[in-house]
């Protein structure tokens, strides 16, 4: 059921003329590239599961596609993309830059792995899925992946007209492990293998509650790359020489979140060993409250993490769902919790909305009793159709197994082992 009305959100919040998917369902907001990436990867998993015909998940991803590969590319400020990459946020009717956003590389990951599950999922012969396997093949052709980096090892977060490259780069562990990925197995402009090396240099290792792990405190970054890669079982060097995979980490990770919300050190209301999911999310501040002799500061959208915070009592039911494959022992039962008892779902269109906070009170007379994000976003929608999949079926992660770009860059960044044999 959770399934299938978070997989409404991509049937609804879109322009079927470009395939473009709305990043936040408030007024006049303009579309994500990825969550439109994700879309691209929900459409196979809704016609498995009978949401939506195969010929009209076809049709949309075409629409997609051909409109991605036919808008406009240059260095002009109000174009679409620049050297196969995409702006994070784009028109929803124009497909043109909004914002002045960025050009982003982590975003332009997750367009070019929808593309790509696309192409693996439509193998059919019809002219329509020929053309999907074509055009997103041109796609991930077309990134180039060495004028990202700007002439160092790492990859840049993106570029912008007016600027030019933005100084932050893919350093320590975080969801850039798709993008390292992606760009290692380009068959036309691919990432130096010492790019890879230089990113996990960075790496950070702490042990929290008995658990050793590699560190990032927001839980999507332990489970972005995941949505695509079947990391069981393969490691690259240096989690050969820890004795563990990445799917292992994100399950220590999943249960650090537990354990934090168990101790709850700040003494947030509701957190406890059903109650948790800690990210990057959208909070109910910036606002500063005294509730209960106790004065409380709120932010709004931060990478909130654990156990070194930031932490406002925000969590983020999104996140918990997307850690089913890791750790279901006790994400399903923070799942009942949160439809059952927190009643997430109850006034909701599509699923969970994006947070919550049981500490703030929220808006005078809300039903709740306490602060409830009134948004869905694309980017969060995305992970719970995509990981109850995976934990049902493997369905995403047997189709980019399948995908010989993927393997291409597993194998240049060091994985061996599992199903790379």
């Amino acid at each position: 059921m959770l399934q299938r009305e978070t997989f409404d959100y991509f049937l609804n919040e879109v322009n079927p003329a470009n395939g473009l998917i709305l990043d936040k369902t408030a007024p006049h907001w303009p579309a994500s590239i990825a969550a439109t990436g994700l879309a691209l990867a929900c459409y196979p998993v809704g016609v498995e599961r009978g949401f939506i015909a195969r010929g009209a998940a076809a049709s949309r991803t075409l629409a997609t596609l051909r409109f991605f590969w036919t808008s406009p590319q240059g260095p002009e400020p109000d174009a679409t993309g620049y050297r196969g990459f995409y702006y994070h946020f784009l028109d929803m009717q124009t497909g043109r830059r909004a914002w002045q956003c960025e050009l982003s590389t982590i975003d332009t990951s997750f367009l070019l792995a929808g593309a790509l599950a696309a192409a693996a999922y439509f193998d059919g012969d019809t002219t329509e899925e020929q053309e999907i396997r074509a055009l997103a093949d041109a796609l991930y052709r077309r990134a180039d992946w060495q004028w990202a980096r700007n002439q160092d090892a790492t990859v840049t977060h993106g570029w912008t007209p007016e600027s030019g490259f933005i100084k932050y780069r893919w350093e320590g562990y975080d969801e850039a492990l798709l993008l390292y990925i992606l760009g290692l197995g380009s068959p036309t402009h691919p990432l130096p293998e010492r790019s890879y090396t230089a990113w996990t240099a960075t790496y950070r290792w702490e042990s929290c509650y008995g658990y050793e792990y590699l560190y990032a405190g927001p839980l999507f970054i332990h489970q972005l790359s995941h949505v695509w890669i079947d990391f069981r079982g393969i490691q690259d060097v240096l989690l050969r020489e820890k004795g563990i995979d990445y799917f292992e980490n994100s399950r220590r990770a999943t249960y650090v979140q537990q354990c934090y919300a168990m101790e709850n050190p700040r003494k947030f209301a509701g957190y406890g060993e059903h109650c948790w999911g800690i990210t990057a999310s959208e909070g109910p501040g910036p606002a500063t409250l005294k509730l209960n002799g106790v004065e409380r500061v709120f932010d709004d959208y931060v990478g909130r993490g654990v156990p070194y915070g930031p932490d406002d009592g925000t969590l983020a039911p999104w996140a918990v769902v997307a850690s089913l494959p890791f750790a279901p022992e006790i994400v399903l039962q923070a799942i009942d919790f949160c439809i059952h008892q927190a009643k997430l779902k109850k006034y909701n269109r599509y699923g969970f909305k994006a947070s919550f906070n049981p500490t703030h009170p929220g808006e005078p007379g809300n039903p709740y009793g306490w602060w409830v994000s009134p948004w869905h976003f694309g980017l969060n929608q995305g992970p719970i159709v995509l990981m109850i999949e995976n934990y049902r079926t493997d369905l995403l992660w047997q189709l980019m197994r399948g995908c010989p770009y993927i393997v291409a860059g597993l194998r240049r960044a060091g994985f061996r082992g599992g199903w790379l044999k």
